[in-house]
């Protein structure tokens, strides 16, 4: 099973501040942790939305929007894809994440869709086959 922790942006992690060492060294000793029980997929830090853009589709019509964004507590500053045997694991995970903002932080934690969970579909196979690529 594999999860995606989700960091959520704050004012700070907006403006372009980075986080001090202390947490800097506290996310490193949780990644490390991670790294060494076998369950880090990935993780990294995101820019600014300042520095994105979205596309959104609206009645078949494609907007490209350059960023900033507003509404902060809806965009992401960065993640960590763990990949467990149970959700009970990847909470207890998620629960020993360290406070990634300057004074307040949110975590969110979701589980990805395996290919198992789109049984019947019929290209199935032809996304199995990019994973092997």
């Amino acid at each position: 099973m594999r999860f995606m922790i989700i960091v959520k942006a704050t004012p700070e992690s907006e403006a372009g501040l980075m986080p001090g060492q202390e947490v800097f060294d506290a996310m490193a000793a949780y990644h490390e942790e991670l790294a060494r029980a076998g369950v880090l997929l990935d993780g990294s830090g995101l820019h600014p939305s300042s520095k994105g853009w979205r596309i959104t589709w609206k009645d078949g019509r494609k907007t490209i929007t350059d960023g900033p964004f507003s509404e902060t507590r809806e965009l992401v500053a960065g993640y960590t894809l763990i990949q467990t045997r149970t959700r009970e694991e990847a909470f207890e995970w998620a629960r020993r994440f360290p406070n990634p903002g300057i004074n307040d932080g949110e975590i969110e934690v979701r589980q990805l869709y395996e290919l198992e969970d789109f049984k019947g579909f019929t290209d199935v196979e032809r996304f199995r086959a990019i994973e092997m690529l």
